[in-house]
């Protein structure tokens, strides 16, 4: 069984800077991590390897600082890892991403792709079933548990569906995306961390790929931000040398008077 995690690495940081120009976020110099619903995806993967034998591919789209997070994917025990980097790619939404990454997984080839949910900065938990559209195979959303059954070959996956659950079965090539409860990250050793070191992070461009330039990049993305804003936060301190009881009336004044209660 070949499995290709994808992944995305996400800032690990409130303090978001929006580019002006292109209305994207800011990545350079901001400090990330993978993103919780993919690192999910995959400690799924590895526990499917280690229980019915599996390969474990892990894939990336992102800058070049992006090898980090597949770094830290190899360390978790992934086969392979491949960053898909490329002037082009920039400023992909969620179908010029999903295009790219569906053209990466024809690529390499795969019984069962998994993804987290969605990525915790945008939450549009859109490109999981849109790489399922472009390969033309089966998805199933919101995974709380998963399994193989290795008679009839097919995955056996527990998800989320409102306030209840369903179990499905499906066989051949699918889709499944993760929910980050489903998993807790598993502990990497040092000697881990250290043999990661010797693996090679492979990388595919655009030239790599059956692409057209008119699908990806800004000049392929619908979706086109207006504008943004972050939020701003004003702290300020207000100091009151009342006797007990008018101190307490001066506070509950201060919160009605801000709605707070």
């Amino acid at each position: 069984m070949k499995i290709i995690v994808c992944i995305k690495q996400v800032p690990n940081t409130t303090e978001i800077k929006i580019d002006p120009v292109t209305n994207t976020l800011k990545r350079d110099g901001v400090p990330s991590i993978i993103n919780p619903d993919d690192k999910s995806a995959i400690d799924v993967a590895i526990q499917l390897k280690e229980k019915h034998g599996a390969e474990v591919t892990v894939i990336c789209m992102g800058p070049p600082q992006a090898e980090n997070a597949l770094r830290e994917a190899l360390a978790m025990g992934a086969d392979n890892a491949y960053l898909l980097t490329d002037r082009a790619f920039a400023g992909s939404d969620t179908l010029a991403t999903s295009t790219i990454v569906a053209a990466a997984i024809k690529k390499l080839g795969a019984d069962v792709v998994l993804c987290g949910r969605q990525a915790i900065d945008g939450d549009t938990a859109q490109v999981g079933p849109q790489i399922a559209e472009h390969l033309g195979i089966p998805q199933i959303t919101y995974a709380a548990a998963i399994d193989y059954n290795e008679e009839r070959n097919s995955l056996i996956v527990k998800r989320q569906f409102e306030d209840r659950y369903q179990t499905l079965e499906v066989s051949g090539q699918c889709l499944v995306t993760v929910l980050s409860t489903l998993c807790k990250p598993r502990y990497m050793n040092v000697w881990d961390i250290v043999d990661q070191d010797s693996k090679e992070v492979g990388k595919i461009t655009f030239a790599d790929m059956d692409l057209d330039a008119k699908n990806i990049g800004l000049a392929g993305s619908p979706t086109k931000v207006q504008s943004t804003a972050t939020k701003q936060f004003d702290k300020t301190i207000e100091t009151l040398e009342l006797d007990p009881e008018a101190a307490a009336k001066a506070i509950i004044d201060a919160l009605s008077k801000r709605h707070l209660i």
